[in-house]
């Protein structure tokens, strides 16, 4: 089963980072991609750029709105996300422990859901 993770932190917090600090917790992320990639895990991942680069798009009434950054101020912002492949949410919620950066935020786990229409899956030809 496909497990989506969505790696959070605070963009400040992270932003005080030594240049050192910075690069030691991006070679351990490569590493802990290597490793899930060597048990069959990691399907896809990437990091995000800065919350200043979002945009966000509403469909409304038939018009399209769009805003400059995220949609909700939050106190922790999406840095980037994992999809893993896993027996069940057990195993997901082990792998997911294992990101680097859910020492300074948190890794929400979610099941991917697949869609349906007239037979076929989407999400495994999508």
């Amino acid at each position: 089963m496909k497990y989506l993770c969505l790696v959070y932190y605070n963009e400040a917090i992270m932003q005080q980072m030594s240049q050192q600090e910075w690069d030691g917790l991006n070679r351990e992320c490569i590493a802990c991609v290597e490793d899930m990639q060597e048990g069959g895990h990691f399907l896809d991942g990437a990091p995000l750029q800065t919350t200043d680069t979002a945009t966000t798009v509403r469909v409304r009434d038939g018009k399209t709105l769009t805003t400059d950054g995220p949609f909700a101020e939050t106190k922790e912002q999406l840095a980037g996300f994992y999809m893993l492949e896993a027996r069940d949410l057990n195993e997901a919620l082990r792998l997911a422990q294992k990101i680097p950066p859910a020492r300074y935020g948190s890794v929400e786990v979610r099941p991917v859901r697949e869609l349906m229409v007239e037979g076929n899956i989407l999400s495994e030809n999508a």
